[in-house]
This record gives structure tokens, C-alpha cells and sequence, in this order.
């Protein structure tokens, strides 16, 4: 059976070390000193390796069972829900008004990342009503917050988001639901959703359903969607529970992953739903909680490459096969440990740069969510807005990668189910799928956010790397091993930029042609910056006496193979990029 132990020292580097966050002007930043950190993380890694990864295995294995119009959630996952709730971990960052702990967001992320590794398929179930819990903090009424907040925010009652229908994924101006108005002021909702997460559970004693439908004689299209809290069970004016709402589970999906996780086809039959928001503001509402599912997503992607890692990581020292070229390692044993040969070393260290990497570049955008909403920052704001893409596209694909680069170090063993490692790359698939598949996270890059605001996102991403390499550049170690490649790369990036400013204006194919490979080119530049960044800290550290030598310096070790094997992959991208829309578009349709 696979095993998992929280990064927490890794955590703590990225925090203090890289973030320096407790001496930043964030309000409430300054709660966050070594030692509180330190304990949170220590205590999210004891419930993380003891509590819900030991039932990873049971919830891949068991699945999810409807019963007579309810979820059965695997055994074990009602337990360790009732746990998480007696920690207080679901409202972590919550507003204390309401009962939350109003601990930062970044901190937050740092506990995600733990209890997705952990536990993926559980840790949906949570994700998913703290984004519900955001979208009521920031449009619902102050009657409808005193309703749902505190017992949503303490686990009491669970939360949804109903998008998609069965014709309607992606291009939602498509949905049917309806929201028939009532002389009380509620809604009559009818209409089927599905992929639904979380829809149905035996884990809390409510479910509050967030509803995109659309009011008859609203403007057509995404212009005519609200947004609807469609509990399972009325709430009386008491706060007790009422009778049962028309809503219902139809069936749970059979998937190729994240079996612990109930994914639901949604029934709404004349259900009562209480409008959120404005009515055809619906949209605006629901991406009120995007940038935090598509991080949140972004971080399931190089969560499961963690756990992955650790486990082929510990496999590869001790497997015996063959002997190291250069002489045997074990000569007392029959063949030397695989982590002697070459490529297994650049297999497990692909892995190991990338999720360190990523793991700086996600509490790095988590810090600048906390700008914009702690300090009202409207350029931390329009950065992150232009980073999500990248950190939910690029993340997700390159975590999902990396698990099946895990997945090889076993071999044969990989392929089977004992091992644990197929249940990792099964679930990781699905993180570039949901919350907008990745090709859409790409066009939203190019097509979107590239150029609002005039593009002045993306010059300031530009002028960050470019002050960051001046300041730094009287450092001849930096120079030579992280910042030259850096500066490489950037103008890779920003290459690309002018190649669509100049051929998109002409064809706007050539931009949206090259968009998937423009989100990986920004992955990789971001992700350098991550690793010059954490090489200079890094570096300070050991200037500095730091005790633990070795640490800063396999940092510094595996930040260099990932300036000089990975970041070089910009010059594939740009180049793919600069051949525009004729080779993708050539063929006729029927040609396929």
C-alpha cells in the first residue's frame, strides 16, 4: 500500500524562507511566524498521513454506492469527516463572524495541498463547499449569510456548484434549468444537472446546492443565467430542517478515477431556491469562486505528483536491478538500487523539480489572492487573474505527467493495483478536465487575459522577472545557473506575446493555434522564476549559518536541473507557436 508524509519542511521554506510572509503588509500576515505555521502544518500532516491516506486505497477500492435515493460514502470517510470538523480545518480561513478561523488564504492553501496529497477524492468534498462558502460571503444578503454561513463554515452542512447539463458544458448560455418566480420572493428551480461533486453524501446533515438557471424572459445566453441556493432540506425559521426539497440524486457516475468522490446527476423538480445574487448576474457570482477552484485544481495537479513522487522516490532506493556502470553501490547485495542509473535519477528528478516548483508558484499565487482581498490590491488582483490559467492548465498537465513518470520507476509493478500507483495517475486526469478543461484555460490565457487592461498584467509579470534578474545580478552563482536561463526563457515569453500581437490582428487562428503551447511556455518562465527565487533564499540561508545545510543545498541542486532540463522547453513552444494556424488548420473537417 502506498504511504504519504506531508512536505511540511518543504511547506515551511516556501512560506518563511521564499514569502517571508509573517513580515509582509498583508493584514493578519503577521499571525503567521515559524512557529504557528510550523504547528498548523504539523498537525495538518498528522491527520493528512494517519487519518485520510490510509482511506485513499478504501475510497478507490469501495467507490461510492446509492441507496435508496442516498449516497453511501466509502467506510471510513464519515469518521474522518467528523475529525476535520472537530479540528475546525473547514473554515480555516474563513470569517470569524461567521465562525471562522480568518486564517490567511495562503496558509490555507499550504493545509490543501497536505490533504489533496492525502486524499484526493475526500478533499473534494470540502473544496467544493468552501468555494460555495466564498460565493455566499461575497453576494449573498446579510439574512441569507446568517442562515448558511456558520454551519456550512463548520461541516455542519456541505456545498455544491451545478454548472453543467448534459447538452450545456462549456458554452453555458446552452442550459434549460429554469427558475420559475414565486409570490414569496423564491424560485421554482426544474432541471437536470450533472458531474455534480459532492451532489449527494452521507457526510453532513445538509447539502446547500448553488444552482445556475435561468429566470423565463431574461436576456438570451450567459446574459440571462442566475444564481440559486437550492438547499436539500428547507431550513425552517428556526434553523432547524425542514422537509425534504425537490431535488434528488438521479445516478453517480462510474469514472476512471476519484472513485471516493460522489459525482451525481442532479434532479431539481420544482425545488425552492432562493435567488443569490441579482437576477441574470449569475455568471458574476459563480466566478467570484474561479480563481480559488482553478488554483485549488492547479494544486490537486502537483498534489498527486507529491504523493506519487514519494512513493517511486522510496521505491527506486530500494529495488534491486542491475549495476551502476561506474562501479556497484551495493557490492554485498545481488544488484545495485535503481536510483543508480541515470535515467531513473532524471525520471525522479523531473518529478521533484516540478512539484517543488509548483508548489512555490501555487502559495506564491495563493499570497497574491490575499493581497486583493486583505489589502484591496487591484494589481495582485489582474496578475493572479492572469496566472490562474496557467497555474490550473500547466499544472494539472504536468502533474499528471509526472505521476505517470512515477508510475514508471515501478515498472511492471506500477501497472498493478496493489502498488497504488495507477490510483494516482487515474486521479490526476481528471484535474485537467474540471473547473474548465485545459484547452479552455488556454484560450481564456490568449483570448482573455493577455490583453485586458490594455496587457498590463502581463507587462508587469514581465517586469517582475526583469527586476528580479537586475537585482539579483551582481550574484555570480545566481547569474550563471538561474538567472541567464531565466532571462532566456522570458524573452521566449515574450516572443510569443509579439507573435500574437503582430499574426493574431491578421488571423486570429494564429493566436488560438498556439495557444496550449503559450500556457506551458508561461508555465515553464513561471516556475523559473519560482526556483530563482527559492535559489537565492536558499542561498541567503547557508550565507547565514543555516543549520541545515543539506536541505538548501539540494535545494539549490534541483532548482539548476530545472533551469538547464526543463525551462529550455520554451524554445520548443515558441517555436511551435511562431508557425501560426496553417499546420492545425489545413485539413478540411471531413478530412479527419
Amino acid at each position: 500500500m502506498p504511504t504519504y508524509t506531508a512536505p511540511t519542511q518543504d511547506l515551511q521554506f516556501v512560506l518563511q524562507d521564499m514569502l517571508k510572509v509573517s513580515s509582509q503588509d498583508i493584514p493578519g500576515y503577521d499571525e503567521l511566524d515559524p512557529d504557528f505555521t510550523g504547528a498548523v502544518l504539523e498537525e495538518a500532516g498528522k491527520l493528512g498521513a494517519e487519518v485520510l491516506a490510509p482511506l485513499n486505497v478504501v475510497g478507490d477500492k469501495t467507490g461510492c454506492k446509492l441507496e435508496n435515493g442516498v449516497v453511501r460514502t466509502p467506510p471510513g470517510f464519515k469518521d474522518a469527516y467528523d475529525k476535520m470538523r472537530e479540528g475546525g480545518w473547514m473554515g480555516l480561513d474563513c470569517d470569524p463572524e461567521y465562525g471562522g478561523q480568518g486564517i490567511a488564504y495562503v496558509l490555507h492553501t499550504a493545509v490543501g495541498e497536505i490533504f489533496s496529497a492525502a486524499n484526493m477524492a475526500f478533499h473534494v468534498y470540502n473544496g467544493l463547499t468552501h468555494g460555495a462558502v466564498s460565493a455566499l460571503n461575497v453576494h449573498a444578503t446579510d439574512e441569507q449569510k446568517a442562515t448558511f454561513l456558520p454551519k456550512m463554515i463548520t461541516g455542519e452542512w456541505t456545498g455544491t456548484m451545478n454548472l453543467t447539463e448534459p447538452h450545456s458544458g462549456t458554452d453555458l448560455g446552452l442550459m434549460r434549468t429554469k427558475a420559475e418566480p414565486q409570490d414569496d420572493g423564491s424560485f421554482k428551480i426544474s432541471g437536470q444537472k450533472i458531474f455534480i461533486s459532492g451532489g449527494e453524501q452521507d457526510l453532513s446533515d445538509n447539502i446547500i446546492h448553488l444552482v445556475l438557471a435561468k429566470i423565463p424572459g431574461g436576456p438570451e445566453g450567459v446574459k440571462g443565467i442566475s444564481l440559486f441556493i437550492v438547499p436539500k432540506f428547507l431550513i425552517n425559521e428556526d434553523g432547524s430542517l425542514g422537509p425534504r426539497n425537490g431535488v434528488s440524486v438521479g445516478s453517480i457516475e462510474e469514472k476512471m478515477g476519484l472513485h471516493g468522490n460522489a459525482t451525481c446527476v442532479m434532479n431539481y423538480d420544482d425545488a425552492t431556491g432562493y435567488l443569490l445574487g441579482e437576477e441574470h448576474k449569475g455568471m458574476r457570482a459563480m466566478f467570484t469562486m474561479m480563481n480559488e477552484a482553478r488554483l485549488a485544481v492547479g494544486l490537486q495537479g502537483y498534489a498527486q505528483a507529491e504523493v506519487a513522487y514519494q512513493n517511486a522516490l522510496s521505491y527506486a532506493n530500494d529495488r534491486l536491478q542491475g549495476r551502476d556502470v561506474t562501479g556497484a553501490k551495493n557490492p554485498k547485495g545481488a544488484a545495485d538500487p535503481i536510483i543508480v542509473h541515470p535515467d531513473v535519477r532524471r525520471n525522479l528528478l523531473d518529478q521533484k523539480s516540478f512539484v517543488e516548483g509548483a508548489r512555490a508558484f501555487t502559495l506564491w499565487g495563493a499570497h497574491l489572492i490575499d493581497r486583493a482581498h486583505r489589502l484591496g490590491d487591484k494589481d495582485a488582483d489582474g496578475l493572479i487573474s492572469l496566472l490562474i490559467p496557467v497555474l490550473k492548465g500547466f499544472q494539472t498537465d504536468k502533474g499528471f505527467e509526472m505521476c505517470v513518470n512515477a508510475q514508471q520507476v515501478f515498472g511492471g509493478h506500477g501497472y498493478i493495483e496493489e502498488w497504488g500507483m495507477s490510483q494516482f495517475a487515474r486521479d490526476a486526469r481528471i484535474a485537467q478536465i474540471y473547473e474548465g478543461t485545459n484547452g479552455v484555460q488556454s484560450l481564456d490565457l490568449v483570448g482573455r487575459k493577455l490583453g485586458q487592461d490594455g496587457g498590463k498584467h502581463v507587462m508587469a509579470f514581465f517586469d517582475l522577472v526583469k527586476n528580479f534578474i537586475k537585482e539579483n545580478e551582481d550574484n555570480a552563482e545566481l547569474k550563471a545557473g538561474f538567472l541567464d536561463p531565466l532571462k532566456a526563457a522570458s524573452k521566449d515569453l515574450q516572443a510569443a506575446g509579439m507573435y500574437f500581437m503582430a499574426e493574431g490582428m491578421k488571423n486570429a487562428n494564429n493566436a488560438l493555434s498556439g495557444s496550449y503551447d503559450f500556457m506551458h511556455l508561461f508555465g515553464h518562465v513561471s516556475l523559473g522564476l519560482m526556483w530563482a527565487m527559492m535559489a537565492k533564499s536558499s542561498m541567503e540561508a547557508l550565507e547565514a549559518g543555516a543549520s541545515n545545510t543539506e536541505f538548501y543545498e539540494t535545494k539549490i541542486a534541483t532548482g539548476r536541473y530545472y533551469m538547464a532540463r526543463q525551462l529550455p522547453a520554451t524554445g520548443m513552444h515558441l517555436a511551435r507557436i511562431q508557425t501560426g494556424a496553417e499546420p492545425v488548420m489545413t485539413l478540411d473537417a471531413a478530412s479527419f
